[in-house]
């Protein structure tokens, strides 16, 4: 039977301060809830049904980014102030460590500072911006339990959520332009993590991280 969603129910979803909504793909919108989640900008996620009628993955699976740091070099800087309005303006609540001007700078300052404040739950993600979107990638990963990924594309963005439970996405200011970033971001805040045999794989990335010092 296939569900309808109305204008209430997005109204509900807002009420709740998520900004996400989980839908089977033969859910039936509404006209005036497609009109409220044009306005606010929410993101729509479909899922498969399984046969007990279910959602195949579960609402508590998907781990909601609402908080995000976000820091950049001087080679990001453009890139990420056009990122803080754009997410602002989609909801995210996002916190700016720097960098704040255009002069030379040195990326591990910035990308240690975002990386930690995910690491302590104080965000719930992060994004970082150099040039190439490679060496933040390398400092944040010197964090513990941080899983910093360089994205390039949709595809890749996806992969590193759903697969790899990314908390930090990064991006090159000079190798991306500024419409495929957003695209990019867009697609990595929306993609929850699946679990499952892809636990078991970040469970022995942990075990690794525990061993070697």
């Amino acid at each position: 039977m296939k569900k309808l969603i109305s204008e209430d129910d997005i109204k509900k979803l807002l009420k709740q301060g998520s900004n996400v909504l989980v839908k089977s793909k033969d859910s039936i919108l509404t006209p005036l809830a497609l009109d409220l989640i044009r306005e606010k900008k929410i993101i729509i996620i479909e899922k498969e049904i399984s046969e007990s009628g279910n959602l195949s993955n579960s609402d508590s699976q998907l781990q909601l980014i609402k908080k995000i740091a976000i820091g950049s070099d001087h080679t990001g800087f453009k890139i990420k102030n056009i990122l803080i309005k754009y997410l602002s303006e989609k909801g995210f609540t996002v916190q700016d460590y720097g960098t704040y001007n255009e002069q030379s700078c040195d990326y591990p300052d910035f990308a240690k500072k975002v990386a930690i404040s995910v690491a302590l739950n104080e965000n719930d993600a992060g994004i970082l911006i150099d040039a190439t979107g490679i060496p933040s990638a390398i400092t944040s990963n010197k964090i513990k339990s941080i899983r910093a990924a360089t994205c390039y594309n949709e595809f890749s963005a996806k992969s590193s959520r759903a697969h790899n439970n990314a908390n930090v996405l990064v991006l090159g200011a000079k190798a991306l332009g500024e419409e495929t970033i957003k695209s990019i971001a867009d697609t990595w805040l929306s993609t929850p993590f699946e679990g499952g045999r892809h636990q078991k794989r970040l469970d022995k990335i942990d075990e690794i991280e525990k061993d070697h010092v």
